[in-house]
């Protein structure tokens, strides 16, 4: 999704790890924009405008502009390493977009309601899938996608196929993928066992209660011949 956010950037001439550091304690972080027939260029940014892109609703998917030196380009974030002690930004890469041209690209997809198959029928749900991908303009890219699992019955499941696309927009993956399914809830193996064995021992002590009952009512012969 294109947003109006403008990051001012600086070029940096030298690269290495010496040179990040130096950044880093500036305050900065180092970064290459690269793509559209364009060589790649190393720049400085400001972590700060960028994490705040990385924690909006479209994330990586944001479309903005980068400005450097007064040179403005459109790009979106394809790739950026965190620390993984401090969760501070190390290092992100910018790829220009051409604004006329389809991009592929990953969308989030979110399910809402209680399957029936849950609710009813006490199965479980359980979410296989949790983004597309798709081809679209990057005017087009939305934040995500939902999809209404309430109707779902035990063995019945959500696919990617399904989920309704609008515009420029082209499913890039494979349609029959599960997105989302209601399952039966399975026993284990040791309650089978449990089950099947009570089965076994139960039918023995009816028959033995039944001869004890009938055995109760036949006269034995040495009643007969008193009698």
């Amino acid at each position: 999704m294109r947003k109006d956010i403008t990051v001012t950037a600086s070029a940096r001439d030298t690269r290495g790890k010496n040179e990040a550091r130096r950044l880093r304690v500036k305050g900065f972080s180092p970064a290459v924009v690269y793509g559209a027939g364009v060589d790649p260029v190393a720049i400085a940014v400001d972590p700060k405008e960028i994490n705040q892109i990385l924690r909006s609703a479209s994330s990586f998917n944001t479309i903005f502009n980068v400005d450097v030196q007064g040179q403005l380009a459109p790009v979106i974030i394809k790739d950026w390493q965190l620390d993984p002690i401090k969760s501070t930004l190390l290092h992100v890469d910018l790829k220009r977009v051409d604004l006329s041209k389809p991009i592929v690209i990953k969308v989030p997809v979110h399910t809402k309601g209680d399957p029936k198959g849950v609710k009813i029928q006490g199965g479980l749900h359980e979410i296989i899938n949790r983004e597309i991908e798709i081809e679209c303009l990057p005017d087009e890219i939305p934040e995500e996608f939902t999809v209404d699992v309430t109707d779902l019955s035990i063995g019945q499941s959500v696919r990617a196929g399904e989920i309704p696309l609008s515009g420029s927009m082209k499913l890039v993956s494979p349609p029959d993928s599960v997105i989302s399914h209601v399952i039966a809830v399975r026993t284990s193996p040791a309650e089978e066992e449990t089950a099947a064995a009570a089965a076994t021992t139960a039918e023995p002590e009816v028959i033995k209660k039944g001869k004890k009952e009938e055995a109760a009512a036949t006269p034995a012969p040495e009643e007969k011949k008193k009698k």
